[in-house]
């Protein structure tokens, strides 16, 4: 027996599909929301309502629309602050100059 042969190992071909455990494909499991028939549930019908609710609400607010908070309102205010401060500071200087 020369060098070569002692490290040479025997062995077979083993297949690579596992033969124990072979996937059937099971039936797809209908959607929670969903009954068999495809008809939705009522939790989910209620919950997409109220999500739209609640998404008309929030797009009326950042809007503007139905509050106090329009853009003539906010113009106002914003003059009003400005004439105050004007008040305001000629006042201080009034007062400064001793008048």
């Amino acid at each position: 027996m020369n060098n070569d042969d002692r490290n040479v190992v025997e062995g077979e071909i083993v297949d690579d599909t596992p033969t124990a455990a072979i996937a059937i494909p099971s039936p797809p499991l209908p959607d929670p929301d969903y009954s068999q028939g495809g008809v939705p549930s009522f939790d989910f019908v209620r919950d997409k309502i109220e999500n739209r609710y609640t998404t008309s609400l929030g797009a009326t607010d950042v809007a503007g629309l139905g509050t106090e908070h329009t853009a003539e309102a906010l113009d106002k205010q914003i003059a009003d602050r400005d004439q105050a401060a004007k008040d305001r500071l000629a006042e201080i200087r009034r007062s400064m100059r001793g008048e």
